[in-house]
């Protein structure tokens, strides 16, 4: 697939031309099926062509395609965020902002913490994705392909390793990194906020340590740091509970939101305590698009499917099925290059690695194309670039899900 149109700079991970998706399948143009692993890269928790999402955006279509709210508010963005900020499972009064996308609410909330707190100075993970703008650059825990050739990012950013069980970096080993830098690199107190993925996505699905998790929170509290929660990948479900940082036994002060709130309409959300959002002067925040009304009633749609039965159902048979599936992997030795299955709930990632323990990275672009060409679509993650993503829309029929995996156990016994 090559088009001179397009910017030669876009990645392609999949040469196919997709037509349609109906739930968790998609079809190209040559009319052929693939079952989607990938959900539009965690934006499709429902599925593609959810039947209540498409009425909602066909409905308001009749009635309102767009407006800005700062210039004239309007009523789905109004609902929205009333039903939205409910839906947050915090115990302080929540407000917030609608932006076009998870790195649109990751810029604002910089903002939003540099107004709060009169520092400028964040720190970020290891490993770490936060988006494609300049400032979110520079806190994503990677340099190829993201940095590379962009110059000098906004700053100041600091980077401490990422704790969890799924890369063998421990609490007291994150802890001792952060007691370094406070030492060595920066004072304490010209730091805005921390900002971590409750789990990592980019990285390869990793579980954040529920006991740094605690101890990040005391010591922001303790010194007046912020902490913001990205959960624009593991939000809405994805690990079986509305969002993943509830898993941790934390609040954080704001959290992203994006990717599966409007069930394929572009829409995110900077959300958190109500004192930080009022922080800004006004007009300190807005946008031309940000809350369009038809993402609006996408997302209405969305939240009335995501009720707490549902996502512990959904998560909790998909979770199941996988770790089933991977465990009998094991078990008969389907591969010598199957390594880890790393996350939690239905946020999976499933390693390859050579038996000499180094990352099967171009094991993994032999399964891309193995299973692409037998009707399953697959996302790489990983800083090597050896890990799936497993990404299949929480929606999934058992009976489609356990073809995917048969394909994908196919495909992994023909390694070479």
């Amino acid at each position: 697939m090559s088009s001179e149109t397009i910017s030669q700079s876009i990645s392609i991970v999949h040469p196919i031309s997709l037509s349609h998706g109906k739930n968790a399948e998609v079809w190209d143009i040559h009319g052929k099926r693939y079952i989607d692993f990938v959900g539009g890269i965690g934006v499709l928790n429902l599925g593609h062509c959810h039947p209540r999402i498409v009425e909602a955006i066909r409905e308001q279509a009749t009635r309102l395609t767009h407006y800005a709210f700062n210039a004239a508010p309007h009523a789905p963005y109004l609902a929205l965020m009333e039903r939205l900020t409910a839906f947050i499972p915090v115990d302080y009064p929540v407000s917030g902002m609608l932006t076009n996308s998870g790195a649109e609410a990751a810029e604002n909330a910089l903002k939003i913490v540099r107004g709060a707190t009169g520092r400028t100075a964040v720190i970020a993970f290891d490993g770490a994705f936060h988006g494609r703008t300049l400032a979110t650059l520079n806190l994503n825990g990677k340099v190829a392909p993201y940095k590379q050739k962009v110059g000098v990012l906004p700053g100041p950013v600091y980077h401490l390793p990422f704790p969890s069980k799924d890369n063998g970096v421990s609490c007291a080993e994150a802890l001792k990194a952060m007691e370094r830098l406070f030492s060595v690199e920066i004072d304490v107190n010209d730091i805005a906020c921390f900002i971590l993925e409750p789990v990592q996505g980019e990285a390869g699905f990793l579980a954040l340590d529920v006991e740094f998790a605690q101890a990040l929170r005391r010591f922001c509290d303790e010194k007046g740091i912020l902490l913001i929660a990205d959960e624009i990948q593991s939000g809405f479900g994805r690990t079986g509970q509305r969002f993943a940082f509830s898993r941790l036994g934390i609040e954080p002060d704001l959290i992203l939101l994006g990717k599966s709130i409007a069930g394929g309409v572009p829409l995110g959300a900077v959300v958190g305590r109500k004192a930080l959002l009022d922080s800004l002067p006004k007009g300190g925040l807005g946008g031309t698009y940000s809350g369009n009304p038809l993402a609006c009633a996408a997302a209405l749609a969305t939240l009335d499917e995501m009720t707490d039965t549902h996502l512990h159902t959904w998560g909790a048979q998909q979770e199941e099925t996988i770790v089933s599936r991977y465990q009998a992997w094991r078990a008969n030795q389907l591969s010598p290059y199957l390594g880890r299955l790393t996350g939690i709930g239905a946020m999976r990632g499933l390693e390859l690695i050579n038996p000499d323990g180094s990352p099967a990275s171009a094991q993994l672009t032999q399964l891309l194309a193995l299973a692409r060409e037998a009707g399953l679509l697959l996302m790489p993650s990983g800083k090597s670039r050896h890990i799936i993503r497993l990404l299949a829309p929480l929606t999934t029929e058992v009976t489609v899900l356990e073809e995917g995996l048969d394909i994908l156990e196919a495909c992994l016994a023909r390694l070479a």
